[in-house]
């Protein structure tokens, strides 16, 4: 948990600061939990009544703060989206648990920020149609079970096949690459996935789950990307939104590097890349 920390503490010393507005999610609430998860698990969740297999799944015991946690950081993304509604960009400096289904929890992830904050934001908003851009190496599948029977959403994860979960979801559209891909062959595939998703759906608004575990150095990710090509991937993804004036949600999802600096370094040019693309600051 200390590269969020670290990741906040990158953003208030850099240049990018004055450009962005930080502030502390609000705890999303049970009923907005549960425009995505089934009562009974909001509730076991809530209340610590997770058994023990549950909490394995999940990776990490039951505490009151670890449901705070995952409360603020689904109401960081409900945030988000109203950010980006409004200046074209938001960005959740957590976020991503796309391993999260309606009724469990998986691989770190409590409840699916970004499903419930798109059912929040259909309700509460204009916005319709939603599009997931998932680039966390591990494919996300709680969010495709989720969107599975949604025709209001569409789940795009781009990922690497041999490794967590071993049981895949159906995504809408789903790209699995092999063990040690490096930048170009990713990126080639990544700008095929995108024109096939604008071919198959108009989105109202974007949710990219980026990730810093395609990275060539992280214990748990078996891609071989450089930073220079997690970069051009992060561009990739908002430019085309941009393109197309489709507001972005950006979360930070997954990074397991070796050395904590990298993961935060990934996460920081993330954050930049989006403000640098949407509100047309210089690049360095």
């Amino acid at each position: 948990m200390a590269k969020y920390r670290l990741l906040r503490q990158r953003i208030e010393e850099s240049d990018i600061r004055p450009h962005c507005h930080l502030i502390v999610p609000r705890a999303a609430s049970n009923e907005e939990l549960m425009l995505v998860h089934t009562q009974d698990y909001v509730t076991r969740v809530v209340s610590g009544q997770l058994s023990q297999l549950e909490q394995r799944r999940i990776g990490f015991p039951w505490s009151e703060a670890m449901v705070e946690r995952s409360r603020r950081s689904v109401g960081a993304s409900i945030d988000a989206g109203l950010a980006a509604l409004q200046d074209g960009i938001g960005v959740n400096l957590a976020g991503g648990t796309h391993h999260a289904f309606a009724e469990s929890g998986q691989g770190y992830c409590v409840f699916n920020d970004v499903c419930v904050a798109a059912r929040v934001l259909q309700r509460e908003t204009p916005v319709h149609r939603v599009l997931i851009v998932d680039c966390d190496v591990h494919q996300g599948n709680g969010t495709a079970a989720i969107c599975q029977h949604d025709p209001s959403l569409f789940s795009f994860s781009m990922h690497c096949d041999k490794n967590f979960p071993f049981r895949k979801a159906n995504s809408d559209l789903d790209i699995a690459l092999p063990e040690g891909t490096s930048d170009a062959k990713y990126l080639d595939a990544l700008e095929r996935g995108l024109a096939s998703v604008f071919r198959l759906f108009t989105p109202d608004i974007c949710f990219y789950v980026s990730g810093a575990d395609p990275f060539s150095d992280d214990r748990l990710g078996r891609l071989k990307l450089t930073k220079r090509g997690l970069a051009q991937r992060d561009s990739l993804v908002i430019e085309s939104m941009n393109h197309y004036r489709i507001p972005v949600v950006v979360t930070m999802a997954g990074g397991y590097a070796k050395q904590i600096d990298d993961i935060v370094e990934i996460h920081f040019t993330t954050v930049s890349t989006a403000l640098r693309v949407t509100k047309g600051l210089p690049s360095h």
